[in-house]
C-alpha cells in the first residue's frame, strides 16, 4: 500500500523545514530507513530517513520548498500500484499550502488566474565583497567551504537575501555575471589614501538559527522563574587523572575536560531526578533516562548535541559520540537523533578562559549547568597558600520544579566525582 511521507518535527519549537535536496528521485527503489531528503530547519541540515519501503512514486515538493511539518512531501508505494484518490488529493492539497514563499513546488505553481506557471531561471550574481557577517544556510557554507567558494562575493536568492544550496551550484557552473560593484579596483600605487572613515551603520536579518535562539530564550526567561547556585570545585586530582588517562591514547581519542564533567553530572543526576525532569503543566514529568545535552558553538549561534544514556556509558563512548555529533553540527550535517531528547543541559566556556557565567535554561528541561575554566590559582590549605586548581561552576535551576537546597546539594554531590574523579572509571 503506498504511504505518504510527511515533513518530520526535527526540533522541539519546529514549525516548518525546507527542503534542501532529494537524495532520491522519482522511479529509484527506496528501503526503509534510507535517505530520502535532506531536510533545513532553523538550527542544521539534517537527513530523513524514509518510513516505507518501494519505489518513489511522487515527489511533491521542489528543492528549496518551505513546507509546514506533517505536510505530505513525498510518496513511496509498488512499482504497478495505483495510487488511491484520497492519497493523491491530500498530497495535492498540502502541496498548495506549503507554497507560501518564492521557492516553488515540483510541479509549479498557480498565479492568480489560475494557469500554471513556471520558477524564473535563476541569474547568479558576483556582487563586491559583503561587509559584516555573510548569511548562508549550513549546507551552502559547507559546500562553499568545500569548492573554496568567496561567499562574500555571491549573491543569495533565498529569504531575507540568504545564500542557499542552489546559489553555490550556480556559482560553481559558472552561471554568473560580474556587476560594476564588482569590477577589479585601480592598482593601489594610483590610489591617492582617503582620511580614515566610521563604518557606516549596518542593518542584517539574524539566520533561522539565531532567530530559533532569540525566540527559545526570550521564551525561557520570561516564562521560567530561574535561579543560581555557584560552587568552586578542587581539580587537582581531576586534572592530574586525565592528564595520566590521555597519555595513553592518541590524538584523536583524548578524552576533553567536558567529557568528565558530561559523565559527572549524568551520574550525580541519578540522584537528583527534579533536575532531570520536565515540567508538564501542573505535573513534574522525572525522566526515567538521563540525556546530557551539550552545547556547541556553530556558525551564528549555538547547538544543542545529546549524549543518550550518558549515566551507563564509559568515558570514552561519551567522548567519541561527543565528537561525531559536534562535528556534523558544524558541518550543518546533524541527525535528527543528535539533536533530540535531552534531559539536563552543559553549557562550557572553560576553553575560552571564562571565569564564571550563567546559562538560560534549554525549555522543557529544568537545569542546567554552566561550566567555567579550570585554573591554577592561589589557594589556601591547612594555614598555608600554595599554587592549586579550582574551577567554577553555576547551575540554573526552574523554581517551579526545585529550590535552592536541592540545587546546592546537587553541586555538592557533583564535587564526589569531580574531585575524586577515579569514580568516574569505575
Amino acid at each position: 500500500m503506498a504511504e505518504t511521507i510527511t515533513m518530520p518535527k526535527l526540533g522541539f519549537d519546529m514549525q516548518e523545514g525546507t527542503l534542501v535536496r532529494w537524495v532520491r528521485n522519482e522511479g529509484e527503489s527506496i528501503n526503509k530507513g534510507d535517505v530520502l531528503a535532506e531536510i533545513e530547519t532553523d538550527k542544521a541540515t539534517v537527513e530523513v530517513e524514509s518510513s516505507a519501503s518501494g519505489i518513489v512514486r511522487k515527489l511533491l515538493v521542489d528543492q528549496g520548498a518551505v513546507v509546514p511539518i506533517g505536510a505530505p512531501i513525498a510518496i513511496v508505494g509498488g512499482a504497478d500500484e495505483v495510487i488511491s484518490e484520497s492519497v493523491s488529493s491530500k498530497a495535492e492539497g498540502s502541496k498548495q499550502k506549503a507554497d507560501v514563499a518564492p521557492q516553488t513546488l515540483r510541479h509549479g505553481f498557480a498565479d492568480q488566474s489560475g494557469a500554471p506557471t513556471k520558477a524564473a531561471p535563476v541569474i547568479q550574481t558576483i556582487v563586491a565583497p559583503q561587509v559584516g557577517p555573510v548569511k548562508a544556510s549550513p549546507l551552502a557554507k559547507k559546500m562553499a567551504r568545500d569548492a573554496q567558494v568567496d561567499l562574500s562575493r555571491v549573491q543569495g536568492t533565498g529569504p531575507g537575501g540568504r545564500i542557499v544550496r542552489k546559489d553555490i551550484e550556480a556559482a560553481l557552473s559558472g552561471g554568473m555575471r560580474y556587476t560594476e560593484s564588482s569590477m577589479p579596483a585601480p592598482s593601489a600605487q594610483f590610489v591617492a589614501v582617503a582620511p580614515a572613515m566610521r563604518p557606516s551603520d549596518e542593518l542584517t536579518t539574524p539566520t533561522k538559527l539565531r532567530q530559533a535562539i532569540a525566540r527559545r530564550m526570550a521564551e525561557s526567561k520570561t516564562t521560567v522563574p530561574h535561579f543560581y547556585v555557584s560552587h568552586e570545585y578542587k581539580m587537582d586530582a581531576f586534572m592530574a587523572l586525565r592528564k595520566q588517562v590521555n597519555e595513553y591514547l592518541p590524538d584523536d581519542q583524548k578524552i576533553s575536560v567536558n567529557d568528565f564533567i558530561v559523565k559527572a553530572v549524568a551520574l550525580t543526576l541519578r540522584e537528583f531526578p527534579n533536575l532531570n525532569s520536565a515540567l508538564q503543566g501542573d505535573k513534574v514529568l522525572r525522566h526515567g533516562a538521563v540525556n546530557v545535552g551539550v552545547a556547541v558553538a556553530v556558525t551564528g549561534g549555538l547547538m544543542t548535541i545529546v549524549s543518550k544514556d550518558t549515566d551507563q556509558k564509559p568515558l570514552r563512548q561519551i567522548s567519541s559520540e561527543v565528537k561525531a555529533m559536534a562535528a556534523r553540527a558544524r558541518d550543518g550535517k546533524v541527525k535528527p537523533e543528535d539533536i533530540e531528547g535531552s534531559t539536563f543541559s552543559v553549557s562550557n566556556l572553560g576553553m575560552y578562559d571564562v571565569e564564571n557565567f550563567a546559562a538560560i535554561i534549554n525549555p522543557p528541561e529544568a537545569a542546567i549547568l554552566a561550566v567555567g575554566s579550570a585554573r591554577e590559582v592561589p589557594v589556601a590549605e591547612n594555614g598555608e597558600i600554595k599554587v592549586g586548581w579550582r574551577m567554577k561552576a553555576t547551575v540554573s535551576v526552574d523554581h517551579r520544579v526545585s529550590d535552592g537546597a536541592e540545587a546546592a546539594r546537587f553541586m555538592q554531590s557533583l564535587a564526589k566525582y569531580l574531585e575524586e574523579p577515579l569514580r568516574l572509571l569505575v
